[in-house]
């Protein structure tokens, strides 16, 4: 079944700077499984005539016909009377649900293992089941108990926050989702930094939005006058935030720059969303800096939070805090799309929040191990790529001179290794010259990826590297 259309000049926004190597028909090709396994162009979607495509890329028709012939050969296309050429779903292998069995490694998702003492605590919390399947299973609004837990730990952050002023989520994308829900209309201005993180993007372009980026630069941090620019010109509905160790970038926002923007929105009448997923995430020390809302008093901001990087990502619990009346606006909105967060889970959640302070110290060993490892390697072996020193966060944003990043990610796959693209993380395009590289994996494995990075490079900038069957990919976190 033919679910859309992809125009020659919409695919030709998408490719980029894709002519990184010879033959042509080949880049073409293989910028097109990217987009594909990054789920950038979805299954069942038409592709642009041959002719089409030719014209608008400037090159030769026979280049995207042999680009179409490698890519049915390679079953991310079809060929369909009547329809031209179209995408195909992806298969197990695709999808990456063996990548752990055929000794890849996998660095899409930027989330570390469990923390070691949570199996523990879900033996612990399993004990109370009889008085947990005494009560219904969820609450639309969150347990109690966890709700005030989390409150307080704002407040000793230095943001006075009460239990009312809390709703606990499937995690931060169920957040998100949640609050872009409520907020955006069709056709209404979303403001993301970019590079951003690429789910939040999608959860706002699902509700129509109209996405306008802010750069965020390593070393640099956020473009202040661009933004200013940005958010007086385009008037945005919502502004989302990630201004604690940026996920990729690493970067932290400057107080002043907090109050500014800050003090932008609310001239415009927009909400600032402000996902604290990575906040407290220190590499050099633990750090739990001032939440984002305090600049503001806590009018006009929201705030995400979850325990999925700091405590395990197949605990999905996440919140929401913002002023009570938009909790309950919240709330009413949510039956529309889940009824409420697992009670279980909440419980355990519940029991790890008074530890924070022990699985923080845990995390921040695990990520300094993992960054080392992999500015051990990558430094010397590589020294034209700018890899960035980063004091906290999931990932290095590493520059790689020169507009490869997609080349670059299909040669690591072939290699056994899996990343996602620059371009993967971009609000209206570019980010060919960074590849995002998580150090949330144990050292030992980022040891291995990291030589086989530089090997994949060595393909790439040799111009000798060949088409290839797909390899897994799973979400990007």
């Amino acid at each position: 079944m033919l679910d859309s259309r992809l125009s020659a000049r919409a695919l030709d926004a998408l490719l980029g700077p894709w002519r990184t190597r010879e033959p042509a028909y080949e880049a073409l090709a293989d910028a097109i499984r990217l987009l594909c396994l990054d789920n950038r162009i979805a299954p069942h979607t038409a592709l642009p005539a041959e002719r089409e495509l030719a014209s608008r890329l400037g090159v030769s028709r026979t280049t995207v016909a042999a680009a179409y012939r490698s890519l049915r050969a390679s079953r991310h296309i079809d060929s369909v009377r009547g329809s031209g050429s179209i995408t195909r779903p992806l298969g197990r292998r695709d999808l990456g649900r063996i990548a752990a069995d055929e000794g890849m490694v996998d660095l899409q998702q930027a989330s570390p293992a469990a923390w070691p003492g949570l199996a523990a605590v879900y033996a612990e919390t399993a004990g109370d089941a009889p008085a947990l399947m005494a009560r219904p299973g969820y609450d639309v609004t969150g347990r109690r108990g966890l709700r005030e837990a989390i409150a307080r730990r704002y407040t000793e952050r230095g943001l006075p926050t009460e239990a009312a002023q809390i709703l606990v989520t499937n995690g931060a994308q169920s957040a998100i989702s949640l609050v872009a829900t409520l907020l955006v209309a069709r056709g209404d201005r979303v403001l993301l930094e970019t590079p951003t993180y690429p789910h939040a993007a999608e959860a706002f372009a699902r509700q129509g939005a109209r996405l306008v980026g802010v750069p965020v630069t390593v070393g640099e941090g956020w473009d202040l006058e661009r933004a200013e620019h940005a958010i007086l010109r385009s008037r945005p509905t919502a502004l989302y935030l990630m201004p604690d160790f940026h996920n990729p970038t690493g970067e932290s926002m400057a107080v002043e720059a907090r109050g500014r923007i800050a003090e932008l929105a609310r001239s415009v009448g927009a909400h600032v969303i402000v996902d604290e997923t990575t906040a407290e995430l220190g590499v050099e020390r633990v750090i739990s800096p001032l939440p984002f809302a305090s600049v503001d008093a806590g009018e006009g901001v929201i705030t995400l939070g979850s325990f999925g990087k700091t405590v395990w990502g197949g605990l999905r619990i996440g919140w929401i805090r913002a002023d009570v009346d938009m909790i309950r606006r919240l709330a009413a909105a949510r039956p529309t799309t889940d009824l409420g967060t697992p009670e279980f889970e909440q419980a355990v959640a519940e029991r790890l929040l008074p530890r924070m302070g022990d699985i923080l110290i845990q995390r921040s060993q695990l990520l300094r191990e993992g960054r080392d490892a992999l500015v051990r390697v990558l430094g010397p072996a590589v020294p034209e790529w700018d890899i960035p020193s980063v004091a906290g966060g999931v990932a290095l944003w590493v520059g790689l001179g020169a507009p490869r990043s997609s080349a670059l990610t299909l040669a690591a796959r072939r290699r056994g290794l899996l990343l996602s693209a620059g371009p993967r993380f971009s609000v209206g395009g570019g980010h060919e010259r960074h590849i995002r590289v998580p150090f949330t994996a144990p050292a030992p494995v980022l040891d291995r990826a990291a030589l086989m990075l530089v090997d994949a490079w060595r393909d790439v900038a040799d111009g000798g590297a060949e088409a290839g069957e797909a390899a897994p990919l799973d979400a990007v976190v």
